[in-house]
């Protein structure tokens, strides 16, 4: 009997010994621990039970270098899930994703359509006397990642295409003819910003820098024909549920049969976007500009709301105006004020 309770007694001391957290620690300590994963963790010693597998607390759990530098303190950000910033908004390569929005409007008036196109060296077009002013206009826009962590840490490269197009759909007298179309391949490296370094004052934050390449053409010969090369930077800021990006374009040159020389000083040689996102609604307000001459360039608003409440990814009504030169490349040297009605056809 004596041998046994030495024995027991043994165990215990050296229970004790191990653990003396155990000692220290009764249920009443347990219970005051505000923290549920230690709070758990102390009901377990008190029980003699190792801590079950599972994930480890935030507290101390120790991150992967990727994901410390780009994820660890930034707050949500709209921008950094559609340009998947940091480590964990990576959703992998050759996954078609929405680029600039997809709509199409039915209901698209203009105040002074383009009947008779011209450029500095093209004569003016072979126009329709019969174009109505009031058209339908849809944009299909999507994009694919093709590298991720290219040069830098979490910069990745995106190849993307947009297509726009002007469609005189109530013109039935002339079989509603394709009035204009745009097409634009892309290419654009994003590089993230660490939020060490991005946040700024008053709560704004540099998410991301730009670096693209874009071409630009309309697809019709001469007289009608319009194209151009570019390359621009741009940045992308946040604050809160308000998003801001600037873009600077520099036209590459053309040869000698360059249909639209003055195409800069008309649509702009940068951009300045903000949109916000109130809720299920969201606003967008770009103004493109030459910088030297505010009688140019164009200003336009985007509106979206859901169709269906209960479905906000989904179905959205679309409201769009414009003015200003160059919504269209047919029309860059054209200056005109739009609206139009539709819907938004998918986003993802």
């Amino acid at each position: 009997m004596k041998r046994k309770f030495l024995r027991s007694a043994s165990l215990i001391l050296l229970g004790l010994a191990v653990n003396p957290a155990k000692a220290a620690e009764t249920g009443a300590d347990c219970a005051a621990r505000s923290d549920d994963a230690q709070r758990l963790a102390c009901y377990d010693r008190q029980a003699g039970r190792s801590a079950p597998p599972g994930p480890v607390a935030a507290s101390t759990a120790v991150v992967p270098q990727a994901l410390d530098d780009h994820d660890a303190g930034r707050t949500p950000s709209v921008m950094s899930k559609v340009w998947e910033l940091g480590a964990t908004d990576k959703r992998g390569k050759f996954v078609v994703r929405t680029y600039l929005p997809n709509f199409l409007l039915p209901v698209h008036y203009t105040s002074n359509i383009n009947r008779s196109p011209s450029s500095p060296t093209q004569p003016a077009g072979a126009g329709n006397p019969d174009y109505r002013s009031i058209e339908a206009k849809l944009q299909i826009s999507l994009r694919a990642k093709i590298a991720e962590d290219l040069f830098l840490p979490g910069a990745d490269l995106w190849f993307a295409y947009t297509q726009k197009s002007l469609w005189q759909i109530w013109d039935q007298n002339d079989s509603a003819p394709f009035r204009s179309t745009d097409y634009q391949p892309e290419a654009i490296y994003v590089i993230p910003v660490p939020p060490a370094i991005g946040e700024l004052p008053f709560g704004w934050n540099l998410r991301m820098l730009q670096v693209g390449f874009a071409h630009q053409s309309n697809g019709q010969s001469d007289p009608l024909s319009r194209s151009w090369n570019r390359i621009y930077t741009g940045i992308g800021l946040e604050h809160g549920d308000v998003g801001v990006s600037l873009r600077l374009n520099g036209r590459l040159p053309e040869n000698k049969n360059d249909q639209n020389p003055d195409l800069t000083s008309h649509i702009g040689r940068g951009e300045l976007a903000v949109n916000w996102f109130p809720g299920v609604s969201t606003l967008g307000l770009t103004w493109r500009s030459n910088f030297s001459n505010f009688n140019r360039g164009s200003l336009q608003l985007d509106m979206t709301h859901p169709v269906f409440a209960d479905k906000p990814a989904g179905l959205r009504w679309y409201l769009q105006l414009f003015t200003g030169y160059g919504e269209t490349l047919l029309d860059y040297n054209h200056r005109q004020s739009r609206i139009g009605l539709g819907l938004s056809l998918f986003q993802f």
